[in-house]
């Protein structure tokens, strides 16, 4: 627990330092990738010193993201694991949308939504990985067939696009309830935070006198 009687700590520095480096990364990775993918966006080059820049960085920026996120999925897939109450929760939009969460199931650290989102990434950016890796030239074109590229190509455009709507629906969420953001900012939360939203979560740390991961 934290010191402070009113809060709950819930993340560590290095967890908050790791989810950071994953944020900054891919951020920095949806702005090159995207002034890579389309004329119309090549202004955004700028951003990192010209076309062959861009091109020259952006595949070592996603490995920069490979490596933060895989520290983030052995740090927290646990946690994230699906359970019975996480179908129920789900199936209350409105409830949970109004922030009327009386009446559903206490819910552990991560709440279905959050859930989603983390196996949702971790499948995409796994997918983001492999397909750039076919991609990168400078080290694997001996490798890859023509055939193999133009796939590639396809598979790493489409889940692109469906990291960067994850990520905007995550950074969405975290703004649309109140008190979330200070979880990543200052590694904790307020105890009436956390009854709310994650009841059952609270309850453990109590018991257990702690509350980072």
């Amino acid at each position: 627990m934290s010191s402070d009687t009113n809060t709950v700590s819930r993340y560590t520095t290095g967890a908050r330092i790791n989810h950071w480096i994953t944020a900054v990364s891919l951020i920095l990775l949806a702005l090159s990738g995207m002034a890579l993918f389309h004329p119309s966006l090549f202004f955004l080059t700028h951003l990192f010193g010209g076309g062959q820049a861009t091109r020259a960085i952006h595949p070592w920026i996603g490995v920069v993201l490979a490596i933060s996120f895989t520290g983030m999925f052995f740090r927290f897939f646990k946690l994230n694991l699906w359970k019975r109450e996480d179908t129920v929760w789900i199936m209350n939009p409105g409830k949970v949308l109004n922030g009327d969460e009386e009446g559903l199931p206490e819910i552990g650290k991560y709440n279905a939504g959050q859930k989603l989102v983390f196996w949702g990434q971790s499948i995409l950016i796994l997918l983001l990985f492999c397909s750039g890796l076919v991609l990168w030239d400078v080290y694997f074109e001996a490798y890859t067939s023509i055939d193999q590229k133009r796939l590639s190509a396809v598979v790493h455009a489409l889940c692109a696009i469906g990291a960067i709507l994850i990520w905007i629906v995550h950074v969405y969420a975290a703004i649309w309830v109140k008190g979330t953001l200070r979880a990543m900012t200052r590694g904790t939360v307020t105890r009436g935070w956390s009854w709310k939203h994650h009841r059952k979560w609270l309850r453990q740390e109590v018991r257990q006198g702690t509350g980072k991961s």
